[in-house]
């Protein structure tokens, strides 16, 4: 095999992987990387932990010494009111976690984006990751400002009509709040032919969250799988971000194995972290 810069990075990182990965489920796992030269955090997408509940998903979290959250409405529901919505978000605040953001949240009309925001609002988010309709991205823009919440907008690869590509939503955006900006997802970003490297550094400066994840093949059928088994240049993902200084949240939203996600899920955080220990 021929060892490239690439290849060295993954074959480093696979040998860390191999050394953390019988302790990332221990009930007192690693901390992962905290030099100063790594300016952001990981985190999970719940969306990952789909099939299991609230309580599921925050001890799924915390065995992988995972500290962000992001929470889809099936484990908080946007329809919950102020009083369930702050209930929820104590819990998760008293197991050590961070409740950062949520979604993806699809906002369709004026009601839904009010609706978003105060939800948003009441959970102590600090910011939305959504899809709203390209005619309510002024009121989104206005409502970032009131709020101080920021609106990551997310990606979908081939097939979304609204936003496919960084770009379609940076595009978009660039002239609004600078609150208004991208969830970058790496693997849909990849299933339509785009570098998520380098479109992931062309937007940085309205790069507000990301998604990671790696599949199996660069096409519209290219399915997840566990992070360093793909098609993704993971350690020159990483790498740019830390050229970039990107100082945000990196969380993984692993869609393979809905039903026993945690050990695919385990092997990409330490993938990632063990690439991360080489760069850093």
């Amino acid at each position: 095999m021929h060892v490239n810069r690439r290849n060295f990075l993954k074959l480093a990182g696979a040998g860390a992987v191999a050394a953390q990965a019988p302790n990332l489920l221990a009930s007192h796992p690693p901390s992962p990387p905290s030099g100063s030269a790594i300016p952001f955090q990981l985190g999970i997408a719940s969306y990952t932990f789909r099939e299991f509940s609230l309580e599921e998903c925050i001890e799924m979290t915390r065995k992988l010494d995972i500290q962000k959250l992001c929470l889809k409405s099936m484990h908080m529901p946007l329809d919950s009111s102020p009083g369930e919505i702050h209930d929820m978000a104590v819990k998760v605040s008293e197991a050590g976690l961070d409740l950062y953001g949520g979604g993806v949240i699809y906002m369709k009309n004026a009601l839904e984006v009010e609706n978003a925001f105060a939800y948003a609002g009441h959970a102590g988010m600090k910011v939305i990751v959504g899809v709203p309709e390209h005619e309510l991205l002024e009121l989104c823009s206005k409502k970032v400002k009131e709020t101080g919440i920021k609106l990551a907008i997310h990606n979908h690869g081939p097939g979304d009509k609204k936003y496919p590509t960084p770009e379609s939503a940076y595009r978009l955006v660039e002239k609004l709040d600078p609150g208004m900006g991208l969830c970058v997802d790496i693997g849909h970003t990849a299933r339509i032919g785009a570098d998520p490297v380098a479109d992931t550094a062309r937007f940085m400066d309205r790069v507000h969250d990301i998604h990671i994840k790696d599949v199996y093949k660069a096409e519209a059928s290219g399915n997840t799988c566990e992070i360093g088994h793909g098609v993704i240049d993971i350690p020159g993902f990483l790498q740019m971000l830390l050229d970039k200084n990107y100082n945000q949240v990196v969380s993984f939203e692993y869609e393979k194995d809905g039903k026993d996600p945690l050990d695919g899920l385990a092997e990409s955080v330490g993938y990632v972290r063990g690439v991360l220990d080489v760069l850093n």
